[in-house]
């Protein structure tokens, strides 16, 4: 069985998710008009203002200690009363499929229990299954849904109260 770590990635360590952050537009540029820049990259959202916000807090998450993604948590809320905002989830995907999401999330719920937000593109139908199945299982279905624009684009957002159990 393998061994799944939800690992804070240190400030030397943001390079790593920057680098695995062009795996994320990758994905992502399947449903949304993303675009190589002008030397074969994307250009990435996380910069250093998005590293250096006090409530942007960033995690590696490993499989038997070799990295298989990562998450971010930060406060780009859209509800007064929520504290905790995933902002990016990502896992390489020879890692998909296989609990390694759940864990690393569930993990980081754990870790930093309060009012938290998660939303996904619409379009995005893997992300649609992956939330649809865990929120209720990880909340025991003490959850609200919510449809809304983000950015332009649909998006489902559910809202919830997570407490250590």
């Amino acid at each position: 069985m393998a061994t799944i770590e939800l690992h804070r990635a240190q400030r030397d360590e943001l390079d790593c998710i920057e680098n695995l952050m062009q795996f994320y537009m990758y994905d992502f540029s399947e449903w949304l008009p993303l675009k190589f820049g002008a030397h074969g990259f994307f250009d990435i959202q996380p910069t250093l203002d998005y590293w250096r916000k006090p409530a942007t807090q960033p995690f590696l998450i490993k499989v038997d200690g070799d990295v298989a993604g990562f998450v971010t948590v930060d406060d780009d809320v859209r509800f007064d009363d929520v504290q905790y905002n995933i902002g990016y989830l990502f896992v390489s995907r020879h890692y998909r499929g296989r609990g390694v999401g759940k864990c690393a999330v569930s993990a980081l719920l754990k870790q930093l229990p309060g009012q938290w937000q998660i939303f996904h593109i619409d379009a995005n139908q893997p992300a649609q299954a992956f939330w649809a199945h865990i929120i209720p299982e990880l909340t025991h279905g003490k959850f609200t849904r919510h449809q809304l624009p983000v950015d332009g684009y649909p998006c489902t957002l559910f809202k919830f109260q997570f407490l250590e159990a």
